[in-house]
């Protein structure tokens, strides 16, 4: 029996009744009625339950759905979704390039849909090099790579399988050699990517969401520019990703525009996925082409993320489309580039509390496992392991903690053993940029991608990473 995932009600319901104790709604009344039906809880870690509930079960879920999405959130003045509401939130937004003396208004200039090129004649800023952006695409390459084994595991089987091995802490690509039977039984790696991420059968980048995504908003800016609109980047999808290849928030939203419903209701109609991380993992280009901007990085990041994304999961896009855009100009480290991406983050928010502590922690402990436990004893009995707050807030803490360094923040986003792969991939995007250059890459890292990636993506199936860097500064510097 097929049974999809990310879409069975009875499934997206104990999802959403979690999702609403953290947004502030109150959904006690509407629990107790799905529990006295006989509900479930929604799978820990699986996209979808084992067995499909009755038809009154389902009906009963769409129905509890949407009562739950007419409850009123304490935290709706503190956590805007819309753009002007953001900035006017945000008293520290940055200024275009040329005006960084300018008193800040608290506001940035914003569009409803359409957004105007940000930075004023005479003051652009240099877009970084062919040779900075393929150390981007190819660092985040890495940093997915090296999570995808472990992607689903528990923190104690991610650490486990590492200290088998060697390889703790971590180092190097996972390897199965030398790890016991027993241990490969209890914490079995992740069945789809282990084929083809292990380090003993690496063979170029196999396809990922989280490469995926970059291509696609690649695509979205050679076909419409920066100026794009949201609903440019629905049209993009409906031609050229895959349904099969969206997960979560982008697979709600993808059914919902089948459906008839136009953004930005494809974030919220029965969409409990609307806060986790997959607006942050499409937002590396956002940055990559908007160099020393992080204002209009993260403008275009919202118009992205609020197809599928509200509030925080749309935050943490913004976030790190700026941390990206301040990282491209060469001219700062990575903690002044998590400066800039705080600044577009409304400052009484749950992801710019979340940043504050991780960067906090990361500071004052000398062992990144200690950081690590103490997020995960903040969020893991509260949060999925997808969820976007706590997620950006170990991508915070890794490049914090490894100072910008590759490998150490590749390293410790990984160990942190929440979403694994995504995190990774966008903390060695991060590092890769302030590298500066493939050369700087280690070549253990490098080596076993053969400058080559597998997607479905429109025509992008085994491009190297040089080409998709050429093609990314053509965006860089259109004008």
């Amino acid at each position: 029996m097929l049974r999809l995932t990310w879409v069975q009600p009875e499934d997206l319901l104990g999802h959403e009744l979690r999702q609403a104790r953290l947004d502030g709604r109150e959904p006690s009344a509407i629990e107790a009625r799905w529990r006295a039906a006989g509900g479930p809880d929604a799978p820990p870690r699986a996209g979808a339950s084992t067995h499909r509930a009755s038809r009154y079960l389902r009906l009963l879920a769409e129905d509890l759905l949407d009562e739950l999405a007419d409850l009123p959130s304490a935290l709706s003045d503190d956590e805007p979704t819309d753009l002007a509401r953001i900035t006017s939130l945000c008293v520290d937004w940055p200024m275009p390039p040329g005006r960084a003396d300018a008193p800040s208004s608290g506001c940035g200039p914003v569009a409803a849909d359409r957004a105007v090129p940000r930075a004023p004649e005479g003051a652009l800023v240099a877009a970084p090099s062919p040779a900075g952006l393929e150390a981007a695409w190819l660092g985040r390459a890495i940093g997915c790579l090296l999570g995808k084994p472990v992607e689903k595991l528990p923190l104690d089987g991610i650490r486990a399988l590492a200290q088998a091995a060697g390889n703790w802490p971590l180092t190097a690509y996972f390897t199965a050699v030398g790890v016991p039977e027993d241990l490969l039984a209890a914490h079995p790696w992740n069945r789809r990517s282990a084929p083809t991420s292990l380090a003993e059968n690496i063979d170029g980048m196999p396809e990922d969401d989280d490469l995926d995504y970059p291509l696609v908003n690649l695509l979205l800016l050679r076909r419409h520019g920066k100026t794009f609109t949201t609903a440019d980047v629905a049209r993009l999808w409906l031609d050229e990703l895959p349904p099969g290849r969206t997960f979560t928030a982008e697979r709600i939203a993808y059914r919902n525009l089948l459906s008839g419903i136009s953004p930005p209701h494809t974030a919220r109609h029965r969409n409990p996925f609307r806060e986790w991380i997959g607006a942050l993992i499409r937002a590396d280009v956002h940055g990559w082409t908007n160099p020393g901007d992080p204002a209009a990085a993260a403008e275009q990041a919202h118009r992205d993320a609020v197809l599928t994304h509200t509030a925080n999961g749309v935050y943490a896009a913004m976030f790190t489309a700026a941390v990206i855009a301040t990282a491209a100009t060469g001219d700062h480290d990575v903690h002044a580039c998590l400066r800039s991406g705080r600044r577009v983050i409304p400052p009484r928010s749950r992801l710019a509390r979340a940043i504050d502590h991780a960067v906090q922690l990361a500071e004052h402990h000398e062992d990144f496992e200690a950081v690590v436990d103490e997020l995960h004893a903040r969020y893991s009995a509260t949060h999925h392991w997808v969820h976007a707050v706590p997620n950006t807030a170990l991508l915070a803490a890794a490049l914090t903690h490894a100072d910008g360094d590759f490998t150490g923040s590749i390293c410790r986003a990984v160990s942190g053993g929440l979403d694994t792969d995504s995190v990774g991939a966008t903390a060695g995007s991060v590092a890769g940029l302030l590298a500066g250059d493939p050369a700087a890459l280690p070549e253990r890292w490098r080596a076993p991608l053969k400058n080559r990636l597998a997607t479905t993506v429109a025509d992008f199936d085994g491009t190297g990473f040089d080409t998709l860097a050429h093609l990314t500064h053509l965006e860089a510097t259109r004008s």
